[in-house]
């Protein structure tokens, strides 16, 4: 009995209400732990995505134009002149793109020009202005499409009368150069011989073969020869080129005159040229006559007047070329003082 009673008696079963509590806060748990792992993960995926998503994009407006009209020609506003007729004539923006009708008008009459066809742009855009001419009517119509095609042949024309009449000039001139050359009579022999159209060939080639020749500067080339050389031929053109007997100032320590090359070419005048070479056969006719009277043919007479005459023209213009250079480099510039002022600026003035 005593081993019986150390025993120890078997647990007691659960009661019913213990365990379903158990089983359910077991349910529930797991319940939301299942819930905890899903709404996790969908919130973890929403965190991405809301990273991922790129932000929303806000369209800036443009900033609304002004309402205010302002006229770019005469600077006027609507509210100087509500009853103005206003026109927006290109893609210029803001409160310039309008324009008053009327000014716009007398603008591009100025641009035209009387030429009412001339297309205008925009100064600013450069777009082209849309103008739009009324009918006028057939015959109107008529007379103007005659005025503009007098206006595209009138330079034609003009251009056209003036190198006939310098044609006609240069055969004229030739005419009279082969008369006034080799005498009237044998030069109307001449003239009535040749071919007509030989004469209307040739005649005026003399009128430009005398520009021609005279553009030719051969003294001026001739004269930069004898100043490279200078050093070697210094008495030659000391015999060439003399030195005048006119006393030079009295400049304190005058420049040495240079070595090197010179230039000494002036401007090329074209009147000048044009009456040196149209005078020519006229001068060498009369040097001829005067000088060389002795010579019976008057062709030769005249080409040795000629000659002579360019010949002593071309030694003088290189004789006064070379003063003018030498008197250009020997120029000294003076402190201004006051007795260099009396002495040279006012030579005459007293004190």
């Amino acid at each position: 009995m005593e081993a019986d009673d150390e025993i120890s008696d078997p647990p007691a079963p659960a009661s019913p209400a213990v365990s379903s509590e158990r089983l359910h806060q077991h349910a529930s748990s797991s319940t939301l732990s299942r819930l905890g792992s899903i709404l996790g993960d969908d919130i973890s995926q929403a965190d991405d995505e809301i990273t991922l998503a790129p932000p929303p994009a806000f369209e800036i407006a443009p900033p609304p134009e002004p309402d205010e009209r302002y006229c770019w020609v005469c600077f006027a506003t609507e509210e100087d002149d509500r009853s103005a007729p206003w026109v927006k004539p290109c893609n210029c923006r803001g409160a310039t793109k309008w324009v008053h009708q009327s000014c716009l008008l007398r603008w591009i009459d100025e641009k035209q020009r009387g030429n009412p066809f001339k297309k205008i742009n925009c100064p600013q855009c450069r777009t082209e202005y849309i103008v739009i001419l009324p009918s006028m009517g057939s015959i109107a119509m008529l007379l103007e499409r005659l005025d503009r095609l007098a206006k595209r042949m009138s330079p034609g024309l003009a251009a056209g009368v003036i190198v006939c009449s310098v044609y006609w000039s240069a055969l004229t001139f030739g005419a009279i150069t082969v008369l006034q050359t080799i005498g009237y009579e044998r030069g109307m022999a001449v003239l009535c011989k040749a071919e007509p159209y030989a004469l209307m060939l040739c005649l005026p080639t003399i009128p430009a073969a005398l520009i021609i020749g005279r553009m030719i500067r051969w003294e001026l080339i001739l004269l930069r020869f004898f100043q490279k050389r200078q050093v070697r031929l210094r008495q030659f053109i000391s015999l060439v080129l003399p030195v005048s007997n006119e006393p030079n100032p009295a400049y304190p320590n005058p420049a040495p005159l240079p070595v090197g090359p010179l230039h000494t070419s002036d401007p090329l005048s074209v009147t000048r040229l044009f009456c040196g070479a149209l005078i020519l056969p006229t001068v060498s006719s009369i040097i001829g006559r005067v000088f060389f009277s002795s010579v019976e043919n008057n062709l030769r007479r005249t080409i040795i007047g000629g000659l002579v005459f360019v010949t002593v023209k071309g030694v003088l213009k290189m004789y006064y070329q070379q003063r003018k250079y030498t008197r250009a480099n020997r120029r000294l510039i003076l402190d201004y003082t006051a007795d260099n002022v009396r002495r040279y600026k006012f030579p005459r003035g007293g004190d």
